[in-house]
């Protein structure tokens, strides 16, 4: 069956969803976007999303085309009208159509776009068997804080894994791991501590990065928030990533290397635990 998605106030099949020519996400990427995920019906950690959202579209000088509240309430009727268990929910706002230029224009309206995405999150079968990563140099922009729909240089990423026989890709800049090609990265050293890129520009402030830290902190974990080099990746105890549609991954291999034991290890095991029971007992109806 064909899904309901949502374009600028309508509900409507997908087949016959469209937006202008002359919209600036198709024409300069002029646009920044969210996912956040469904859990048993449920949005997980959406207003924290929805703040980002904001935080992007000011980056920007970017209007919002609707307030949070309203939103919010699209999402659960996507939720509803898709019969949506578990998945994700993934919104875009452009600057709108106007004549091409590159200047902003001044009177278009924004573009509010979402649709629905079915996806086994919960019982993700790389969760038990830990991914392999690539390193790859980084060759985005320099604001990665903003959530921006320019996402060609992460396509490039994963595709050059996939031809290495790898599931996705680090960013490096330097020596220096930045973070993966759709998500946070972190290894954890021989004295059991969490390293992970320091917020910046350099890098997305995850949703899901902010609670894996809040938890580790909570169950005694120390946090060291600093670049780390691809030796130490090499060298590290364990690997992860996190991310709204993986929640927390363990990584096994970095270019070609065995993390660990070659198995999840225990600091990743527990985080996605612990971040599951958080996200039911905490999700939005």
């Amino acid at each position: 069956m064909s899904r309901t998605v949502y374009v600028n106030g309508s509900y409507l099949p997908e087949s016959e969803a469209k937006i202008s020519v002359f919209d600036r996400g198709f024409l300069f990427a002029d646009g920044v976007y969210e996912v956040t995920s469904v859990i048993q019906g449920k949005l997980i950690d959406n207003r924290r999303h929805l703040q980002r959202l904001g935080r992007s579209l000011d980056a920007l000088e970017m209007h919002a085309p609707a307030d949070i509240d309203e939103i919010e309430r699209i999402q659960h009727e996507l939720i509803r009208r898709n019969s949506l268990d578990e998945g994700l929910i993934y919104l875009q706002v452009t600057r709108g159509a106007a004549d091409r230029d590159f200047s902003y224009p001044a009177q278009a309206e924004p573009s509010l776009v979402m649709f629905s995405q079915s996806k086994e999150i919960l019982r993700n079968p790389l969760a038990a068997t830990g991914i392999k990563v690539i390193t790859v140099a980084d060759i985005r922009w320099l604001r990665r804080d903003i959530k921006s729909i320019g996402l060609l240089a992460p396509c490039m990423a994963k595709m050059a894994a996939k031809k290495a026989g790898a599931d996705d890709a680090w960013m490096v800049d330097g020596d220096r791991i930045t973070e993966g090609s759709s998500n946070n990265a972190y290894i954890v050293d021989h004295e059991g501590n969490i390293v992970t890129r320091q917020l910046g520009h350099d890098i997305l402030s995850g949703i899901t990065r902010r609670a894996i830290l809040e938890l580790a902190a909570a169950t005694g974990i120390d946090v060291q928030e600093r670049p780390f080099t691809i030796d130490e990746a090499h060298a590290a105890r364990e690997a992860f990533i996190t991310s709204a549609s993986t929640l927390v991954l363990p990584v096994v291999e970095i270019d070609g290397r065995t993390i660990g034991e070659g198995t999840p290890g225990p600091v990743a095991k527990r985080l996605r635990e612990l971040y599951i029971e958080m996200a039911i007992q905490s999700s939005s109806s």
